[in-house]
């Protein structure tokens, strides 16, 4: 027994050794707080930071302010930068291997490492210099790391040098999270368009009558139930749906909005911005405030950053504060090919032209390196199988698509000027609000808008002649704004926001139903004057209210007496009538009306999303909600609109309650354990927990339940919710609120890596601007 004990010493040592190295290493790759460190700027920079990890800036000119968030940015953040750019160019298999090789495969259709080369070389030669010198810091954070970020460690990799191409690949990034990226939604409607006659197509995709808050008060009405009978296609399907998903509205999502002064007691404007995002650790955002010198004059600007790029996204300069939310509208066309007889050729305006052909060579860590074969038109790329004989427009591959021309928005100095440089900007399109100092507000799009002549923007079109094309972008002339509204109030929130001319020259790339876009509106007109608070509690509102017909209908036509006594659901009944009013987390009426609405859609559409299914789509990619039309069907009840496998409209609703309670209680044991609060946690996760044993949940945020949903200002899903809350005065920052999930670090041992997230998860209010200093560290040029 003796060889025993020691053999048991010797692994005891080894492994405490072993704990000990990577324990070494880990607290190695800490970023740096304090000191002092001889680096490549011109003059002295301080990086203060707070209690939270807010970062502040204090340099004598731009460039070098640059350099320092660029190398907060790499200390914190690098691993999360790397994703992002390896996301955008198609280069992830070189860190994980071939379970990342069918999305590389993916990005590598739009080519984004040559468009980022191609949009750096394009760069003013004062963009071009900041950038080198934000890409500077980076590096030169990176190698002030005493052991490089931990993640590398586990991949058995090294970080491969930041360029400034690479802060372009960070913006296409963003590109693919906010825009359809493979034309699935036109697929979608353009095969809706084969299969249905036309006044039921027009029936089923409409915008909704009954959630409409458009900025400029436009409406629409209700295209009624066609006297035609029901399509014998949506009726039954030889194949049923697997998923039978819809699209919902349940990941997009960000909401701004903004007062002027003659909404609060001081003649202050006031804006709230709050971006729906996918949540991971760490967050999206990084929290910095940038101070410099120019020509005389002191610049100020804070907010939120995005690791990879040297810009404020959104925040306030103190004399305007503005804040963006996905425009959901049309950014780009799939085009149907006329293929010649070989498949060699397709036909354009100007006569047949050959294919071109890219040779994409992707690396696979462990394997060899795989080539790709990239197909393209003079329009764009050719899609991948089976959608093999359509090309893409799209606006992410032009050169106008992407730049850094948001920094100007760093110096501007009211709305008007504001809403004059959106069309300059080289970003996702996005909704622009824009408050100012003097009480003033405005709204544009801010981002390329494409000039084009297309038959119907929402299904593929023949480009083979001179009816569809793209002649150009949008001068800013051409822009659609609003600026200083008589109510003295803008809102966005994903839905449509205008109509008639402007809507038909921006299109829709899948706009939310628009019941959070009414609520919103609803409540700014509530209270005659606001402050921080008032807007802050708007955007943390989770009042159910696109649920309140559905709970009705529950009550009034589903939940008879003898349904309710032959099934049991005498609980059922109690907690839809006295506990459905929020998405709370203690909620069970809640989840049972949610649950209600959701299978009531998917058993009425099942026949279309198995139509869909057959041909490589879903339903998610739909443009429309189908809340809408499933809403008028229910409504009127006509025997041919009732699926094939249902007897009476009201089996069908019946059965909705039946499937969906023996769902929520196979999940959660019980209607007592189906609280909104149990449905809803948290899942907030870092990218390799789960492939560290034993110790990965530590990574990992805690599982906590969280108020609020889908169709009310307060979005929150388990991985998908509010990236960040702003509200800010510019002007009177000190004022405003500004928290992020997770933290400011990536670091698992930095103090700031969880910094934020109670105070997020706690609906809990952090100040705009950096509190009271408690690290300094100070670079220092080099004499």
């Amino acid at each position: 027994m003796l060889w025993f004990k020691r053999i048991s010493l010797i692994l005891a040592v080894l492994i405490l050794l072993l704990a000990g190295f990577l324990y070494f290493a880990l607290r190695s790759s800490l970023p740096l707080y304090e000191g002092e460190l001889i680096s490549e700027v011109r003059q002295t920079v301080e990086i203060s930071r707070d209690a939270q990890g807010y970062a502040s800036i204090k340099g004598q000119n731009r460039n070098d302010v640059a350099y320092a968030l660029g190398f907060v940015h790499a200390q914190e953040r690098f691993f999360q930068m790397d994703l992002l750019r390896r996301n955008a160019a198609g280069e992830l298999s070189e860190l994980f291997g071939e379970i990342a090789l069918e999305l590389d495969k993916k990005r590598r259709i739009h080519r984004f490492r040559a468009k980022a080369e191609r949009g750096f070389a394009a760069l003013p030669q004062e963009q071009k210099l900041l950038l080198q010198r934000y890409t500077a810091g980076v590096n030169a954070g990176l190698a002030e790391l005493g052991w490089p970020p931990f993640e590398y460690g586990l991949l058995a990799q090294s970080p491969r040098s930041w360029t400034g191409a690479d802060s372009f690949l960070v913006l296409y990034s963003m590109y693919l999270d906010l825009q359809g990226s493979e034309g699935k939604d036109e697929l979608a409607m353009g095969l809706m368009q084969q299969k249905l006659p036309q006044d039921w197509y027009e029936f089923l995709f409409q915008h909704s009558p009954d959630w409409q808050a458009a900025m400029d008060d436009s409406r629409v009405s209700l295209t009624p139930l066609p006297k035609s009978t029901y399509p014998a296609v949506l009726t039954g399907q030889k194949t049923a749906c697997t998923e039978c998903v819809l699209h919902d509205g349940t990941d997009i999502g960000s909401n701004n909005f903004a007062v002027s002064g003659k909404r609060t007691v001081d003649g202050r404007a006031i804006l709230a911005d709050d971006m729906h995002l996918g949540i991971r650790v760490p967050g999206t955002w990084f929290k910095a405030q940038l101070k410099w010198q120019e020509n005389g004059e002191n610049y100020q600007v804070a907010g939120v950053s995005l690791p990879g790029t040297p810009a404020i996204v959104a925040g306030s300069n103190g004399s305007i504060a503005w804040g963006f939310t996905n425009s959901t509208a049309d950014w780009s066309d799939v085009i149907q090919l006329k293929l010649d007889e070989k498949g060699e050729k397709y036909l354009t305006a100007d006569g047949w032209q050959e294919f071109s052909y890219q040779n994409e060579v992707v690396k696979i860590k462990d394997q060899p390196d795989e080539l790709v074969l990239q197909k393209e038109t003079i329009w764009g790329p050719v899609l991948t199988p089976p959608f093999q004989n359509y090309a893409y427009r799209w606006v992410a591959h032009d050169q106008e698509g992407a730049n850094f021309n948001l920094l100007a928005l760093e110096k501007s100095k009211g709305v008007r000027e504001t809403l004059k440089l959106a069309a300059s900007v080289g970003v996702p399109a996005q909704n622009l609000l824009v408050a100012d100092k003097d009480g003033a507000i405005g709204w544009t799009l801010i981002g390329a808008l494409p000039e084009r002549k297309v038959q119907q923007m929402d299904s593929p079109q023949d480009w083979s002649n001179e009816q569809n094309s793209w002649t150009g972008y949008l001068a800013a002339q051409h822009y659609p704004q609003l600026y200083q509204p008589a109510s003295g109030q803008l809102w966005t929130a994903n839905s449509r926001m205008i109509g008639g001319k402007d809507l038909e020259l921006i299109g829709n790339g899948g706009y939310d139903l628009g019941a959070r876009g009414q609520q919103i509106r609803d409540a700014l007109t509530a209270t005659k004057q606001h402050n921080e608070q008032s807007l802050h509690a708007i955007q943390l509102d989770h009042r159910a209210l696109m649920l309140a017909r559905w709970q009705q209908l529950l009550l009034d036509s589903v939940l008879t007496k003898d349904f309710v006594a032959e099934h049991d659901l005498d609980a059922y009944l109690n907690y839809v009538m006295k506990d459905a009013s929020h998405a709370s987390i203690g909620s069970v009426g809640y989840s049972l009306v949610r649950a209600f609405r959701t299978k009531t859609l998917e058993l009425i559409f099942a026949p279309l999303t198995a139509l869909l299914e057959q041909n490589k789509l879903s339903g998610r990619d739909l443009k429309f909600s189908l809340e809408t039309a499933g809403w008028e069907m229910i409504r009127q009840q006509r025997t041919d609109t009732l699926p094939a496998a249902f007897s009476s409209w009201r089996t069908l609703l019946q059965q909705a309650v039946l499937q969906s309670k023996k769902q929520l209680e196979t999940d959660y044991g019980s209607l007592a354990g189906a609280s909104w609060g149990t449905i809803n946690r948290s899942a907030i996760a870092h990218p390799l927990a789960a492939a560290v044993p034993f110790f990965g949940d530590w990574l990992n945020m805690p599982a906590m339940p969280m108020n609020g949903d889908s169709h009310m200002p307060r979005v929150q899903n388990k991985v998908h919710g509010q990236s960040e809350r702003m509200v800010v005065s510019p002007g009177n920052e000190a004022d405003g609120i500004l928290v992020i999930p997770a933290g400011q670090s990536g670091h698992p041992l930095s103090p700031f890596y969880a910094a934020d997230h109670d105070f997020w998860l706690k609906e809990q209010p952090l100040g705009f601007l950096p509190g009271e200093q408690k690290y300094l560290m100070k670079l220092q040029p080099k004499a």
